[in-house]
């Protein structure tokens, strides 16, 4: 038996990633129309902000390990792991405040992005 016999042609069956994103809309997802360009590029910048402060935990993690190999005392050792946890518990506040502030910038601009995106459709009479 030839591999041509059994192959079967699905295109004509498949649905077009068109269609699918038709159908997607309609069933609701309509509301992403607002998720623009913009609203992209602060999450991206929320995305990158999130990274760096990831790099930097799991430098500092290292650095915790390494000190912790060289400590002579049981004293130093906790020296160490305070220092640690306090600095850990630090950057992790900044950091949740910085996210927050982020995600309000996110949703308000994004809000008026929608807003200014209705009112020019407004304006162009266009069906909104």
């Amino acid at each position: 038996m030839k591999r041509s016999d059994t192959a079967k042609d699905h295109t004509a069956t498949a649905p077009s990633m068109a269609d699918a994103l038709a159908h997607w809309q309609s069933a609701g997802l309509g509301a992403l129309n607002w998720f623009g360009s913009g609203t992209l590029d602060r999450m991206s910048g929320m995305g990158a902000e999130w990274m760096a402060f990831v790099a930097e935990r799991v430098r500092e993690d290292v650095a915790l390990q390494h000190a912790l190999l060289h400590a002579k005392t049981p004293a130093e050792v906790q020296a160490l792991q305070m220092t640690f946890l306090q600095k850990a518990l630090d950057q992790y506040t900044a950091e949740t405040g910085k996210m927050m502030e982020l995600g309000s910038r996110l949703f308000d601009a994004t809000a008026q992005d929608a807003t200014d995106e209705d009112t020019d459709d407004l304006a162009n009479n266009v069906n909104v």
